[in-house]
């Protein structure tokens, strides 16, 4: 039995629901689908670690979930304040079976991308698949309305903090492990409202590109996902109320994703049975053409 894609979940008209950054999933109407009643897994990812930056909410939130069900053990990162958030992922970790770690702080520090890898690796024993999914977005108008202070921190979350954390990993990756980036469309389709964020998922697309081949030599595979309008607490807590009401009607399939739907493209890109890709950028965009 086949579901049309077009009217499987919600489509704008939304609230206007204003939040500050970073949002809160359960402030969200309507509350966002992480696959936590449609998720199957089929065992692809058993005996293997993850850590998932960002995996308190929005897609790292369902990509944790799905990790889980696919038999993995997750460490997620996310900001102090996202407590509660992360404590629900948690649950649903453990209620597939695995093992939940729960490591709060902020991806601009270097240091904490170092605590992150050796808190995970003392915690399960070894690290297979990093997603580099934790980000920050702030809308601007015009180029003066964009404070030196936020630009820099747009880098330093979305980019520097990656470059960290990957550079940490590396002594405990194998050959056969995985890295992940959460890019955008914006990397392509850079938009003037959001031009520090596009410039970072350029950024990063960028280096997954470098990074495969950089890497290829170990046996490390490192590929990007390049997500479009999806239905994140990112959505209320970044953009204007009445953007935040037709979000996702600009795509042909007229509605926003949910992270649900990205899940298993991080599966597909973490398994073995992509062993042969990497520099890969994989665009999950409702039928929205990405050049």
């Amino acid at each position: 039995m086949t579901t049309n894609p077009l009217t499987k979940y919600p489509q704008p008209p939304f609230e206007g629901q204003p939040q500050s950054f970073p949002g809160k999933t359960g402030k969200m109407s309507p509350e966002p689908d992480h696959g936590e009643a449609s998720y199957e897994g089929s065992g692809k990812l058993t005996g293997q670690v993850a850590l998932i930056t960002g995996g308190d909410s929005g897609i790292g939130r369902a990509v944790a979930i799905a990790f889980a069900r696919e038999g993995a053990d997750v460490a997620i990162s996310y900001l102090p304040e996202e407590q509660g958030d992360a404590e629900a992922v948690a649950a649903w970790i453990e209620k597939a079976g695995r093992r939940a770690l729960l490591l709060p702080g902020d991806l601009k520090q270097a240091a904490y991308g170092r605590d992150l890898v050796e808190k995970t690796v003392s915690a399960f024993g070894r690290l297979d698949v990093l997603v580099n999914n934790g980000a920050f977005q702030q809308p601007n108008q015009g180029l003066d309305s964009i404070e030196d202070a936020i630009f820099e921190d747009h880098f330093r979350t979305n980019v520097f903090g990656p470059f960290y954390l990957t550079k940490a990993a590396l002594p405990h990756l194998k050959p056969g492990a995985s890295v992940i980036f959460t890019s955008s469309v914006n990397s392509k389709h850079p938009m003037p409202s959001l031009l520090a964020y596009s410039a970072t998922k350029g950024a990063l697309s960028n280096l997954v590109l470098s990074l495969s081949q950089l890497l290829a030599e170990k046996g490390i595979r490192v590929n990007g996902v390049l997500p479009g309008p999806i239905w994140t607490p990112f959505i209320p807590s970044g953009m204007s109320e009445d953007s935040v009401k037709s979000f996702g009607s600009q795509v042909p399939f007229g509605r926003p994703g949910q992270p649900a739907e990205l899940a298993s493209a991080y599966v597909m890109l973490a398994s073995q049975e992509s062993s042969y890709t990497s520099g890969a950028l994989v665009t999950v965009a409702g039928a929205m053409p990405v050049l």
